[in-house]
């Protein structure tokens, strides 16, 4: 009679137990341990000063920590360390540079992007481009794109160092208090766009342009908004 795990799948790649239940179902817990314990190493509490003073012995010994000389009245409680160490973001397999993604959220869901380069913080640089559907350089999280089979050519576009995330990062504002006129005016006076960004914003869009007239159709494609009609399933739709 063949054996049955004790942990069957209940569907391909779903275990009917988690690994926690799983660990304490077999009692993994009771395994003997073998550590090997780091030497200790004999580190000093004390110092040896030299005295002057024919009476006062010669020298010291002078702890090296300091007791504190007041103690808190209430017991202050010390925070845990934190282990928690910043990973790189893996990048899904089906984003490559050049990509057409959907995005899924934000204020221009449903648009269609070219997608660019991952930045060191991990969220996607992507762009319309600007002069087609209006999807200016912007940064989003590869959790609420949709990676489609449609590939751009961007081996010809070059994409400047300076666009990373401090590129998008908003100047602070260093007046923290709105003065009496501002208050009662009402509306603010609406910046005005950098010159510098705009400037970027037409030599990637230039670039693309270039690459998207050769594909036919491939423009009114970037420009069309995708949307699901009745009876139609994203995870039965291939991209």
């Amino acid at each position: 009679m063949p054996h049955k795990p004790r942990n069957s799948l209940l569907a391909p790649g779903i275990a009917r137990l988690s690994r926690s239940k799983s660990y304490a179902a077999k009692a993994l817990y009771k395994r003997g341990k073998t550590t090997v314990a780091a030497p200790k190493k004999e580190e000093a509490t004390t110092k040896e000063v030299q005295v002057g003073g024919a009476k006062n012995g010669g020298k010291r010994l002078i702890p090296l920590n300091k007791a504190p000389r007041f103690y808190p009245a209430e017991d202050v409680p010390t925070p845990l360390p934190t282990r928690k160490t910043a990973k790189p973001a893996a990048l899904r397999s089906t984003i490559t540079p050049g990509t057409v993604l959907i995005l899924l959220s934000g204020r221009f869901r449903g648009k269609r992007v070219v997608f660019l380069k991952q930045l060191e913080s991990g969220l996607l640089l992507v762009t319309g481009p600007f002069k087609i559907n209006g999807v200016p350089l912007k940064r989003v999280n590869q959790a609420y794109v949709i990676a489609t089979s449609t590939k751009v050519d961007i081996s010809s576009v070059k994409v400047d160092e300076k666009l990373d995330d401090g590129y998008f990062k908003k100047p602070k504002d260093t007046k923290k208090k709105a003065t009496e006129e501002e208050f009662f005016d009402g509306e603010k006076k609406k910046e005005a766009f950098p010159e510098s960004k705009a400037a970027d914003q037409k030599n990637i869009d230039k670039a693309l342009l270039a690459e998207i007239k050769k594909v036919p159709h491939l423009a009114h494609y970037l420009n069309a908004s995708f949307s699901l009609s009745k009876g139609q399933f994203p995870h039965n739709l291939q991209f």
